[in-house]
């Protein structure tokens, strides 16, 4: 009788072995598929559903959002040229390539594990082969909203919200603070000199006027909202000019180009030139409306009209 008793103990001893490690296994193995599924999310784009990374290390920006990438904490390995000649991001894109939408064998070396751009970039479904690639609609939605899909796309919704809130309340408070000093009624234009053209702006084509106007609730000269503020900017001529200057004025510069306008006699006699209502700025740091941007833009509207 006793010598059954030991193989039958040894018999136990194996079977709940191999329960054991069958338990463990597929512990294992949910263990591994809830990881892997850990590493994508689906972003819910406006051309449907896309898995993306859930942690993206290597991002490549072909148009405008480098600067929510940026805020956002997410390393960029490629960036459009319009970033890369902003002097302000010279330091922070030192080591980030230059890359287009055409060039797809450059893409291809950074290696990217996301694609960012606007909805009229090339090229897209073999962009789509390299790395999934999201793109966004100018103006389908608000500039503020905009950085919160950015940060939904980088699964940071709850970093760029509060980000959003935060600026919200400084711009408003900052444009209560200017009113205040300038008064109510007092107009505010967006001119730009760019390739020897004069554009004036509404109120979401960036260099600031989302802040000023939207944000703030400055006023514009009405012949800015008859012609810029449904399509976002409108051409002039320096003749035409004092018609679209207000009572104060953002003067948007490409310091590189032509600006001899500004010694016409025109352009000295705008009311806004003559009282010294004139802030200048460097267009190619004032682009664009991210948040990076947008902070740097409200910090120099309290410098000029607060004075701190």
């Amino acid at each position: 009788m006793k010598k059954w008793i030991i193989p039958f103990t040894l018999l136990l001893v194996l079977l709940v072995s191999a329960c054991s490690n069958s338990s463990t296994s597929e512990e294992g193995s949910d263990s591994a598929k809830k990881e892997n599924k850990s590493d994508t999310i689906t972003y819910q784009s406006e051309n449907g559903p896309v898995e993306v990374p859930a942690d993206p290390q290597r991002v490549v920006v072909l148009s405008s959002f480098a600067g929510n990438v940026m805020a956002l904490d997410v390393d960029l390995v490629g960036v459009d040229s319009w970033s890369k000649m902003n002097p302000r991001w010279e330091k922070d894109l030192k080591d980030v390539e230059e890359v287009t939408d055409e060039n797809l064998e450059k893409i291809i070396e950074l290696d990217p594990d996301l694609i960012i751009g606007l909805s009229n970039i090339k090229n897209v479904d073999k962009l789509n082969e390299i790395a999934p690639t999201v793109t966004y609609t100018y103006g389908k939605v608000d500039y503020l909203t905009q950085h919160i899909e950015i940060g939904k796309l980088l699964n940071k919704e709850k970093e760029a919200q509060e980000w959003v809130d935060d600026f919200k309340k400084r711009a408003q408070a900052t444009g209560d603070d200017i009113k205040a000093k300038i008064g109510e009624d007092s107009t505010v234009s967006v001119i730009e000199s760019f390739n020897k053209q004069l554009y004036v702006y509404g109120n979401n084509w960036g260099r600031g006027t989302e802040i000023l106007y939207q944000e703030m609730d400055l006023k514009m000269p009405e012949k800015v909202k008859e012609q810029a503020l449904e399509p976002g900017y409108f051409a002039l001529s320096t003749e035409v000019m004092p018609e679209y200057a207000g009572d104060y004025l953002i003067l948007s510069k490409d310091p590189k180009a032509d600006n001899s306008f500004m010694a016409t006699d025109t352009f000295k006699n705008i009311p806004a030139v003559k009282n010294d209502h004139v802030y200048e700025v460097n267009m190619m740091e004032f682009y664009f409306n991210d948040p990076l941007t947008l902070d740097y833009q409200l910090d120099f509207f309290k410098e000029k009209f607060l004075g701190n």
